[in-house]
């Protein structure tokens, strides 16, 4: 009577405890990068009434061993790391795992794991997570990221700047008009290393002698006193001339490359802050390209298709790439790289201990951390301005429900017959 007592209350306990897993699972169905867990019970140890015996030919058979179970036991509540579906945020800070991985988080001194990337930038400009836990990964350095040694928080202060830039290249590009007489003019701003903007006015002079040549030269604007400075060419005032198909053929008399630009120098303006001795090239790209330079029977659209210089700037935004590469936008038009973020894996992911709010900590049996930078080794990729749904399968939860109530309304039965057993003694008394 007892053993079926005993074995009836430990299968009530456990189906509790599997509804209490079902209730937390269902509970949390709209949390970001919530894993479900599912329960896993385990016979507890039986008791023997008879042991088995050998056959004895010819005169008996062998006779199988008589045991009854005394009941059930949790062995074990495992969650699942099978995939949540990607749901865009438009929220920069956001990041959502696809595949394999945590984010790695100093959360106190301790560090925890999730796969909730839903983030935000605290006011010192640390990139965190809902519980003010800092994300790690690795900083920049010189708009360079080594994903190697140790982690660090990741920071994206918002008062960011990237310096200036002077001019050392300009490109050409564009069409001379075929057959023109007079000449054709272009403008570009450069920059000197402090930002200052540098006005220089390209004059393209076709010859008076020669069939299908220019002459290149170039003016400048003093910023002290305003007046026109001339550009100083290594070797002179260039000359290009085109073939009979319009396309660039020699430049100072010397056939171009069909593969490298050709670079003309010519010295920094002075008046700007350009280191002494400084020189602006002037390039021609190859012919026969998309941006080669031309001369046919078109408009005039000659001149400075880029330059490489650029004025300081404070970042304006940033966004998240699959490699964990944070990039920020600067106000001057540039990008750099500000930082990237680390991912987790462990040899036995469930293994890890739960610790609430969506962290996870490394256990005995979990294995220990391999990090590295999203998308290297077996480790997933990110999916910037988006989070990761929770996994719970709604449907499969509500069967599971009704399963184990079911199996604990069986539990309950068997305690209430055996009650009756029981009173059924007493009165023989």
């Amino acid at each position: 009577m007892e053993a079926s007592l005993s074995a009836a209350v430990s299968g009530i306990n456990a189906e509790q405890t599997w509804l209490d897993a079902i209730a937390n699972n269902l509970a949390n169905s709209d949390t970001v990068g919530f894993k479900e867990s599912d329960v896993q019970f385990s016979e507890l140890l039986t008791q023997q009434v008879s042991g088995a015996t050998a056959p004895v030919p010819p005169a008996r058979g062998g006779v199988n061993p008589v045991v009854v179970g005394s009941g059930v036991s949790v062995a074990a509540i495992t969650p699942r790391f099978t995939q949540g579906s990607i749901t865009s945020t438009g929220v920069a800070s956001d990041a959502a795992i696809q595949n394999n991985g945590f984010f790695v988080v100093n959360d106190g001194g301790q560090q925890v794991y999730t796969r909730d990337g839903e983030f935000n930038v605290d006011a010192n400009g640390n990139l965190v997570t809902a519980s003010g836990g800092l994300v790690q990964g690795w900083m920049a350095t010189n708009g360079v990221v080594t994903p190697n040694g140790p982690t660090t928080a990741l920071t994206i202060p918002t008062d960011q700047q990237t310096p200036a830039r002077a001019t050392s290249q300009i490109v050409l590009g564009g069409n001379l008009p075929s057959g023109a007489t007079t000449p054709q003019q272009a403008t570009v701003t450069a920059y000197d290393g402090q930002g200052n903007p540098v006005p220089i006015t390209l004059t393209f002079s076709p010859s008076t002698t020669a069939a299908n040549e220019w002459t290149i030269s170039g003016t400048t604007t003093d910023p002290a006193t305003g007046a026109t400075e001339n550009l100083t060419f290594t070797g002179g005032n260039p000359t290009i001339t085109f073939g009979a198909n319009g396309q660039v053929e020699d430049v100072n008399g010397a056939a171009v490359s069909a593969t490298t630009p050709t670079a003309l120098a010519f010295d920094a303006p002075a008046g700007y802050q350009f280191p002494a001795g400084a020189t602006i090239s002037l390039e021609v790209p190859p012919p026969n390209g998309a941006a080669s330079m031309t001369q046919d029977a078109g408009n005039d659209s000659a001149g400075a298709v880029s330059q490489n210089g650029f004025q300081a700037g404070t970042l304006e935004s940033y966004s998240i790439g699959a490699s964990g590469t944070i990039t920020g936008s600067f106000s001057n038009g540039q990008t750099a790289t500000i930082g990237q973020i680390a991912l987790a894996n462990f040899a036995n992911e469930t293994g890890l201990a739960d610790q609430g709010g969506g962290y996870y900590a490394q256990s005995a049996n979990s294995g220990a951390p391999q990090i590295g930078a999203p998308g290297s080794g077996s480790l997933g990729t990110l999916t910037g301005g988006a989070v990761e749904a929770s996994n719970v399968n709604m449907a499969s939860q509500l069967t599971s429900m009704v399963e184990a109530q079911t199996n604990y309304e069986a539990n309950t039965k068997v305690v209430s017959t055996t009650d009756g057993v029981l009173q059924a003694l007493v009165q023989m008394a």
